[in-house]
């Protein structure tokens, strides 16, 4: 079986279902303590993922979202980071619908 690479997984903060790594969106807390949506998958920072599905992206509360960052977070920053993830996975969803390539 040599040449097969493995794919790394993840669990979904929403659904809790683990899929692949490039198939989701990272959330992250940035060394300088600053939390954003990571389209690139590959900034500096404590991350944890998300589906691109609005229903996942719903679930995430302050509890869950705290805890996977390992820092206490305003509901004013959950909802920023909702509002964002949900503005980046409609425009993954538009362009999986029209068949374009995604660099998200």
């Amino acid at each position: 079986m040599a040449g097969k690479k493995k794919r790394p997984v993840r669990l979904c903060l929403g659904c809790r279902n683990r899929r692949e790594k490039k198939a989701m969106v990272r959330i992250i807390r940035t060394p300088a303590g600053m939390f954003e949506v990571d389209t690139t998958g590959k900034k500096s920072g404590r991350g944890t993922y998300v589906c691109p599905e609005t229903a996942c992206v719903r679930k995430i509360n302050r509890k869950n979202l705290s805890l996977a960052l390992k820092d206490n977070l305003g509901e004013a920053e959950v909802k920023k980071i909702q509002e964002e993830l949900l503005r980046v996975t409609n425009f993954q969803q538009e362009e999986v619908r029209y068949g374009k390539s995604s660099n998200i």
